[in-house]
């Protein structure tokens, strides 16, 4: 497995890193996109040490090369999965290569501000996918939109799938996400008719192939297209223009906390491997207690 950010380095490094981009592709199963994201990590290390082997960088190095990186503008989330990366890249050459240390290994990035996910209120969501029946392209745009908001799925996800994945009898889909892993999801009821409705016209509209959203000529839709689809949506419905997929998963996300406070239950229908990572929404949710408290309790703010 090959990228144009391995070939431009021209360095003998580019053999160990293809051999490892190759074990991330079929021992790891990663996608093709994770592992371009892995070659362009490994690649600004290699940049940055420039003529000094991978073997012979100390701590004090890699503290250098993510000062210099912090300083040209990158934020600590992106800091934080450039080191991953290297940690994760010493581990597989001690493992397959020999090396006896891991500089990367102890090492933190620095602190960025967290920011908070945006979510659409529950109002804002439900026009959203209140889209009038003008034929097929909109019965399909109808479903997917239900469907992010319905079941929270990620683009990646509802991009890849096929008509047998959702089951109607059920009220289900079952998706694959990251790492491969597959989960089945509820599907609420106004998503499960917007799909009734698809699949009516979606047959006769663009062929008899087992994608369960594809354009008019029976391909899937990329993920840009989905994208770009959900952005003129929610155009058209006098919404903001920085409505994308990632906004519904959160409102699905921030609304299901906030109706069942089941924390647990978010995170296996996200998909979210740690609790963590759900856990944001608590402070989402925290926010809207907030500005309902302040509102409405007679001692909530300070006298002018």
């Amino acid at each position: 497995m090959k990228s144009k950010a391995l070939e431009e380095t021209g360095r003998p490094e580019n053999d160990r890193l293809a051999r490892y981009l190759t074990y991330l592709a079929t021992e790891r199963r990663l996608s093709g996109h994770t592992c371009a994201n892995y070659a362009r990590d490994v690649n600004t290390l290699l940049r940055l040490a420039g003529a000094t082997p991978l073997e012979e960088l100390q701590v004090q190095d890699i503290r250098r090369y993510v000062a210099q990186l912090h300083s040209s503008g990158l934020s600590g989330r992106t800091l934080a999965r450039i080191l991953s990366a290297w940690r994760g890249y010493y581990r597989y050459l001690a493992r397959d290569h020999g090396l006896t240390r891991n500089p990367c290994q102890g090492l933190r990035a620095p602190k960025s501000v967290k920011r908070l996910p945006h979510a659409l209120s529950p109002d804002e969501a439900n026009r959203l996918v209140e889209i009038a029946s003008e034929g097929p392209p909109a019965l399909r745009d109808k479903a997917m939109l239900e469907l992010f908001y319905s079941s929270g799925l990620r683009l990646s996800e509802l991009s890849g799938l096929r008509v047998e994945d959702i089951s109607l009898e059920d009220a289900t889909v079952r998706v694959t996400g990251k790492g491969n892993k597959t989960r089945v999801v509820p599907v609420g009821s106004h998503a499960i008719a917007a799909i009734r409705a698809w699949l009516g016209e979606r047959n006769r509209w663009a062929g008899n192939q087992g994608v369960l959203f594809p354009g008019k000529n029976g391909n899937p839709l990329s993920q840009r297209a989905i994208q770009y689809c959900v952005k003129q949506r929610a155009l058209k419905q006098g919404l903001s223009a920085n409505v994308h997929p990632h906004v519904l998963r959160h409102s699905f996300a921030s609304h299901v906390l906030q109706s069942s406070g089941d924390l647990r239950a978010v995170q296996e229908m996200l998909g979210h491997a740690s609790i963590s990572t759900t856990q944001v929404y608590t402070h989402l949710d925290f926010q809207s207690l907030a500005k309902a408290y302040d509102k409405a309790h007679p001692r909530a703010k300070k006298k002018p």
